[in-house]
């Protein structure tokens, strides 16, 4: 979007030459809302000062409007409103501003004259002049954490694409055997099995080099890749295991610091240009191997020996005392050295005749990702929509014995997720040891009672499903307790309570119409809701006018908003999006609008708030509107209670973006004074679609 350049005004230049050309980027870490409201609020105090500006919005529907090489050589400054990773490094050279999105709601004037005096963005990714600083400070913690799951988010899809190549490639190609389940070389499903172990080669080093990355950007990346691989190959560092996961975190952090470090240093002006391509790279992956080798590998080695040469001494010990230290072990590290200590202590003993050893380590190895699988069942509204899709995979690994899927949660939420995999393995071990239970190959898992090679198979699968429950239960309360998802069992309860309507009490706040509609859902259940609503729809009328691509109608649309407070209003809401006939669970609804609240406010200032959710409560997109005559508190960004308010709901399978396309049309709308004005003012709902029929 480039605004019009008109006479020089405040902001323009007064010598007589081109008025001042100016670029930004918009982007918010959800992609929709903020992400537009910042570029169109940019964009208007750029045209109101004779300024010419175009303005990239980088949503979830992917970049727009585009800046390209002759945008950036043309301009004279580049605000950034983001609040997350924006590749800067095609702004070198240039003045560059960098701030959070919501500055780019709140102040664009503001921004539009700190840019003239901005830092020169540099080639080492450092400025000439002194940075913007967050507002508040704290930047350090939240840096580090978003570094982390950057790294987290990258490596997931390697856990689930490797460790599902092997499970299904181990189950339908291999035989158990006393070396553990082999499959025969050469054959289509060794071929396969080999596509997978090179999947979880890859996980660790991906994991370091994208925390790495968010760091410290491209320079980054290389020193983190090489370091995670480092961390992950225990030859190196005469260790019978790498440091897995773990290590890699430490990698990551280390790339990322040491090359911000390395930035910071003054160098001769000729060198400048491949700092970040030659030097920096190549400094950053030496430095940061040798160490790792030299430095942290020699007491990763020593760990190693002494815990076999302690669990060597612990043979004669109780079972049920050795079998939860060995629970513990193998679940610390999933894959790292304590773990691999414990696996082949049990693995070695076999050959000798001693196979309860392994017994004990064949129940506690899938206690992770069973256990974390679990969890994301029992309280969904704990994790994220990938989290729950992660939690699937991990179940299905977890039953073929490869604890490596319970990886990105530990590495996600490790004070939580480690804790409580210690204690299910620890259980799990200790009742294996407790029943005496005997596993013949060097494997673990549901799979190796399957196909015959464990002795005791009824307690075996008492020991995982105990280790299992504990594990879930455990991780669910610790994540509860920590407050990573603040308010979420409450917002929950108050959505149940908003849900259970009983027959002849439809509750406040709905029209005849819909009342009857609920009545017959808490009736005949879930499954009737959405013909109960549609029932209602033809009740009101056959021919309303539709907006928004026919999401949005007449029926649901309310002038007069009841609800005073903000979970009110979006259970008032769901309750008119059910008059569609396109929700099938009202209180489902309201959760999942709920638990977007939580990862941000969606009231966007000026007197505008947007609840959205991606949920299965609705069978179709559907769009309700309605306005509060006193205004509702929204935690907007510039202090203003919600006056218009938009509910956007979609199914999770919902095709293509265009819920994504709805929010930004919106947004970008909703920043016309006249336009809020009208929508204000419309006397009833049919006035009020046809001031929505502009958005289109």
């Amino acid at each position: 979007m480039t605004s019009p350049a008109g006479p020089p005004a405040t902001g323009g230049r007064d010598d007589g030459r081109q008025p001042l050309r100016l670029l930004a980027v918009t982007a918010c870490p959800t992609g929709i809302a903020h992400t537009y409201m910042a570029a169109e609020k940019l964009a208007q105090a750029a045209a109101s000062r004779g300024i010419e500006m175009k303005v990239e919005t980088q949503g979830s529907i992917g970049a727009e409007n585009i800046l390209d090489d002759n945008d950036v050589r043309r301009a004279d400054g580049v605000i950034v409103a983001a609040d997350k990773d924006v590749d800067l490094s095609r702004f070198v050279g240039k003045r560059v501003l960098t701030v959070g999105v919501a500055e780019g709601i709140h102040h664009p004037e503001q921004l539009i004259e700190r840019v003239r005096s901005a830092p020169v963005l540099r080639a080492d990714g450092a400025g000439d002049g002194p940075a913007a600083s967050a507002p508040g400070g704290g930047r350090e913690r939240g840096a580090v954490y978003k570094a982390l799951m950057n790294g987290v988010s990258y490596m997931i899809p390697f856990v689930v694409v490797g460790g599902l190549l092997i499970a299904v490639s181990l189950a339908l190609g291999g035989h158990a055997t006393a070396k553990g389940y082999v499959i025969p070389e050469g054959t289509f499903w060794a071929h396969v099995n080999a596509v997978g172990g090179i999947g979880f080669q890859l996980m660790i080093p991906v994991l370091s080099g994208y925390i790495a990355y968010a760091i410290a950007d491209r320079p980054a990346l290389v020193p983190g890749l090489i370091g995670g691989w480092i961390a992950n190959t225990g030859a190196l560092y005469d260790s019978e295991a790498g440091a897995g996961f773990i290590g890699a975190i430490v990698t990551g952090f280390l790339a990322g610091y040491l090359v911000l470090w390395i930035k910071k240093l003054r160098v001769p002006r000729f060198v400048q240009p491949i700092m970040p391509i030659i030097v920096i790279p190549i400094v950053a992956t030496t430095a940061l191997g040798l160490f790792f080798i030299y430095v942290i590998g020699k007491p990763i080695s020593w760990v190693f020996a002494h815990l076999t040469s302690w669990l060597g001494g612990m043979t004669g010990t109780s079972a049920v005392l050795l079998g939860a230290i060995l629970g513990l072990m193998i679940a610390f590290d999933m894959g790292g050295p304590v773990n691999k200590t414990a696996f082949l202590f049990g693995a070695g003993l076999i050959a000798s005749g001693n196979q309860t050893v392994m017994g004990m380590c064949a129940a506690a190895i899938p206690v992770m990702p069973l256990g974390q699988g679990l969890a994301t069942l029992v309280r969904r509204r704990l994790y994220t929509e990938q989290e729950r899709e992660t939690g699937l995979a991990a179940l299905f690994m977890g039953c073929f014995g490869i604890s490596e899927g319970a990886i990105p949660f530990a590495a996600a939420r490790p004070a939580q997720v480690i804790p409580a995999n210690m204690l299910g393995g620890a259980v799990a071990g200790a009742v294996a040891g407790l029943a005496g239970v005997k596993d013949a190959v060097p494997h673990g898992g549901p799979i190796v009672a399957v196909l015959g090679a464990v002795s005791g198979v009824p307690v075996f699968f008492v020991a995982v499903a105990v280790g299992t429950v504990v594990t879930a239960l455990t991780t669910v309360t610790l994540v509860d307790v920590s407050g990573r998802r603040g308010r979420t069992e409450d917002a929950g309860a108050g959505a149940r309570g908003a849900g259970a309507v009983v027959p002849g009490q439809a509750g406040p706040e709905l029209s005849p119409v819909a009342a009857a509609a609920v009545e017959a859902t808490a009736v005949q259940g879930p499954v009737a809701r959405s013909t109960a609503a549609g029932a209602a729809a033809q009740t009101a009328g056959e021919d309303v006018p539709e907006v928004l691509s026919g999401h949005l109608t007449e029926l649901t649309v309310r002038v007069a908003l009841g609800a005073a407070e903000k979970e009110a209003a979006i259970r008032e809401m769901a309750e008119l999006l059910a008059r569609s006939g396109r929700v099938a669970d009202v209180a489902g609804l309201v959760a999942a609008a709920l638990r977007r609240e939580e990862q941000g406010t969606t009231g966007l200032g000026e007197e505008i708030a947007i609840p959205h959710a991606k949920t299965d409560a609705v069978t179709a997109p559907v769009v309700g509107f309605a306005r509060s005559a006193e205004g509702v508190e929204w935690g907007s960004l510039d202090g203003t209670k919600a006056r218009l308010i938009f509910m956007i709901a979609v199914p999770e399978a919902a095709a293509g973006d265009e819920h994504l396309r709805i929010l930004a049309l919106l947004s970008r709308r909703l920043m016309d004074t006249g336009f809020r004005e009208r929508l204000l003012a419309a006397p009833d709902e049919r006035a009020v679609l046809d001031v929505l029929a502009e958005v289109g």
